[in-house]
Order: C-alpha cells, then structure tokens, then sequence
C-alpha cells in the first residue's frame, strides 16, 4: 500500500528532493514483518539521528533566546519540550497518522503506543529532513512546530522535574521519600515498554509508563502528583 506524501508536503510548505526518505521516516518495523517485500526499511535509524538533531536546534535555540538561564534549567527545559507526550501531540495535529506504514496490529494500537509511535516518528521525519534539505529545514520546521510550546512548558512549569516536585511534596505533606518500582517489562530488547509504580511507604500512589526507566518514573511521579492533586 502506497501513500501519496504531496498532501502533507504541501501542508508543511516542504519539497523533499528524495521522497523515499521522507517515507521512510513513517515506516514502523513492523509493517516490514507483514510486508517484507516492501523496498524501504524502517525508521529507527532516522530516528536515532532525529534526536540529536532535535537535541542541537532546540539547546541553540535556548543558549540564544535565554541568557539568563542556567545549564540545568535549559536541560530540563529542553526535556519537556521534546518529550513523547509533546512530540507525539505535535505530530499528531500535523496529521503524521495519516502517513504511518503500520502492521495491522499497531494500526488497531491507541494511548500511549500509539503515542510512541507518533513521537518517534516526529523524530524521524526531522532527520528525513535534515538528511535531504539540511540544517536549516529541520532548524525552521522545529522552530515553527515545537518551539511555540516552550510558552505552555513556562506557564504550566511543566520544565520542573516531576521526580523532584513529587519528593518535595511527599516530604513536605506526608512525611516520606517516594519509592520506585518496575512492575512490568514489555516488548523486545530494541522497544521495550516499562511499567513503573511510585509509591509512598507500602502505598501505590501512580503508574507510570515510557521506552527507559527514567522516563516511566517521570511519567509515574507526574500521575502520582495529579492523582494527590499536589
């Protein structure tokens, strides 16, 4: 099954010179272990070099934009803002779904997988066009897309660690230092899913889910600070 990408280029203001690559960006592994004749492979790759591409665009622009801010401050900032949940909420209202190459499985998947896949997808399509139109392409793409939430990431002081509020809060109000615990591992080595539950002495305050440890505490902490309403 083909897909016509001039829809989406069009929309973006974007011209690929290679347009197998920008496909490529949408291919899901495992679309490829339902159609391995397909001539594309998938977008992990893309995806890996996304990040740092990301990473780059997003510090330069807080190194020039912020100088008053310190190293710790413009390195939490940058982690909220290229977040699974903000890229995949970006990529999802640019209408990146519409473009997956997915097995059927995935294409049944919603909420956080679904989440993940759009997130990683961001990510490679970023690469895509850094690879095929260079820096400055994916420096105006990010700048038109992404960072327009920096002004939500400062209202709602989502740039805090989640982590940190929580232990601050659980300290102050109940008197205890939160504890982490893995409850699930899901998934292959290269995509795994873990399941983290936070809780305060023997009580299971939240869950929290994400591709590392590191960021299923995060998740866990932020629903554990909802779910006390601290």
């Amino acid at each position: 099954m083909d897909k016509d990408f001039s829809q989406l280029q069009q929309q973006l203001g974007i011209k690929f010179k290679n347009e197998d690559l920008l496909k490529q960006a949408f291919v899901h592994r495992s679309y490829l272990n339902e159609n391995p004749a397909f001539k594309l492979g998938h977008n992990e790759r893309l995806e890996y070099l996304g990040d740092a591409v990301l990473e780059l665009v997003v510090t330069n622009y807080l190194y020039k934009n912020y100088p008053d801010l310190a190293e710790g401050e413009m390195t939490n900032l940058r982690a909220a803002l290229v977040r699974a949940e903000t890229l995949s909420m970006i990529a999802d209202r640019i209408g990146f779904g519409e473009f997956l190459y997915l097995s059927k499985g995935e294409a049944k998947e919603s909420g956080r997988g679904r989440q993940y896949i759009l997130a990683n997808t961001f990510e490679a399509f970023t690469s895509a066009l850094y690879l095929d139109l260079g820096y400055d392409a994916a420096d105006v793409f990010i700048k038109t897309h992404l960072i327009p939430e920096l002004k939500i990431i400062f209202e709602k002081k989502l740039w805090r660690d989640a982590k940190s509020l929580f232990q601050e809060a659980a300290q102050e109000r109940a008197g205890v230092t939160p504890t982490y615990e893995v409850l699930k591992e899901e998934g292959p080595d290269h995509a795994k899913t873990f399941t983290i539950g936070v809780y305060l002495d023997k009580e299971l305050t939240a869950q929290g889910q994400g591709p590392s440890k590191s960021e299923a505490q995060q998740q866990a902490a932020e629903n554990a600070l909802k779910a006390k309403n601290w």
